[in-house]
């Protein structure tokens, strides 16, 4: 299947559009898309699935794949997230892959990247349903659970400072490891690179 590149009206929020087969399913909410012998990985956008090793972790891989494997489908593109992946609302057919995923209690609306409402309506259904997920007792949102693990592993790893010292540097690109941009935020106080607030600098290079 070919790359289609769309130029669209201002007042719609995509630009470009990608169809091809479904090859592989990494996770919930993660998928790789083959076009023209390219492949792509695709980020569903604005949803966010429950990782691996989270309790619905697998059940939410499993539900996509049911969904999408070896379909094919069309990926709205919204833009790229920080792994280089594609980021994307999804269709088969007329099915909104995104809304059935967070409608049926596979994923939450990502609420720091929403741009579409709707998906808390679809959310809180599924919550009042207890459907999938929501059958569980205060399920854990992934981006807090993504959060406990950095922290476990960013505090359980020690920071050598003895050849660091202050400077001017203050962006995650100026720095040339993850132990220089710790002591950047720790000791300097250049709060700057911990952007979303959760403790870990320069997620590129502290993942």
């Amino acid at each position: 299947m070919a790359l289609l590149v769309i130029c669209l009206g201002a007042t719609s929020g995509f630009a470009e559009e990608l169809k091809g087969q479904v090859v592989a399913i990494a996770d919930g909410d993660t998928f790789t898309l083959l076009v023209d012998k390219l492949q792509h990985k695709i980020r569903l956008a604005e949803i966010d699935a429950p990782e691996r090793a989270q309790p619905w972790g697998q059940r939410a891989k499993q539900a996509l794949a049911e969904k999408i494997f070896q379909q094919n489908v069309l990926v709205q593109i919204t833009g790229r997230d920080r792994y280089g992946r594609v980021l994307g609302r999804v269709f088969l057919a007329q099915r909104d892959v995104n809304r059935e995923l967070v409608d049926e209690g596979h994923a939450w609306a990502y609420r720091q990247y929403l741009a579409d409402q709707n998906f808390l309506v679809g959310e809180n259904r599924a919550r009042e349903q207890q459907l999938g997920l929501w059958a569980a007792t205060n399920p854990v949102a992934p981006w807090d659970w993504r959060r406990g693990e950095r922290e476990v592993k960013f505090q359980n790893t020690p920071l050598v400072a003895a050849s660091l010292q202050c400077g001017s540097k203050r962006y995650c690109r100026e720095m040339e490891s993850c132990n220089e941009a710790r002591f950047y935020l720790l000791t300097c106080g250049a709060t700057r690179l911990d952007g979303d607030g959760d403790g870990v600098p320069c997620e590129k290079l502290c993942q």
